[in-house]
């Protein structure tokens, strides 16, 4: 597949088979991409918690706010829960820098594992919504700081992409049938120019 068509591939999605596993290896795999993706001055602060275990899926699951814009709707309901999580932590032990870079660079990271994901028929919903109760949960050390915690799963739903008309709503939408649809920009609204310096 070329990069195009996966990038238009990679959707976020928040409703899961739960039945159907992600293997543990699979989610090494996702890490190992994720470190190897560039980062601000090479600091490489970013450590990875790969979950796949049902238990401690079920332990992670009631920390997390999903879909802001569905203002009805409080996550997937059991059976369509993430059969598997990645955590993305900051080890301040690493950071250095501003916080800005830890963002690009989690960004960065996660984007090449969803990438990955997609390819593979997986998919994911990056989450920065979640609660402070979630690190003491997980009894995590103190130099640890969870930044972003990412989803994954085979989709129990469908996401279509829709092109926003002028003057629309960005917020994604879900119509009677449970498809989730997202407005995207068009390519005009948002290629700017550079202007002729004369």
């Amino acid at each position: 597949m070329k990069i195009g068509q996966l990038v238009a591939q990679t959707r976020t999605v928040r409703r899961f088979q739960q039945e159907r596993p992600v293997d543990e290896a699979f989610l090494h795999g996702l890490i190992d991409l994720a470190r190897l993706s560039g980062c601000a001055r090479n600091a490489q602060a970013l450590q990875f918690i790969p979950v796949c275990a049902a238990s401690l899926c079920a332990q992670i699951f009631p920390h997390l706010a999903w879909a802001g814009y569905l203002t009805d709707w409080k996550g997937p309901e059991s059976g369509e829960r993430p059969p598997a999580y990645i955590l993305c932590l900051v080890n301040e032990h690493w950071h250095k820098g501003p916080d800005t870079e830890i963002y690009c660079d989690v960004g960065i990271a996660t984007q090449s594992m969803l990438l990955a994901a997609a390819a593979s028929g997986i998919f994911g919903c990056r989450i920065g919504a979640f609660s402070p109760a979630l690190h003491g949960q997980l009894r995590l050390a103190a130099n640890h700081r969870i930044v972003l915690v990412v989803a994954l799963g085979y989709p129990a739903e469908e996401v279509v992409l829709e092109e926003l008309r002028a003057g629309g709503d960005i917020r994604y939408w879900r119509d009677t049938a449970g498809v989730h649809h997202v407005p995207k920009r068009p390519l005009q609204d948002v290629l700017l120019l550079p202007s002729d310096p004369a």
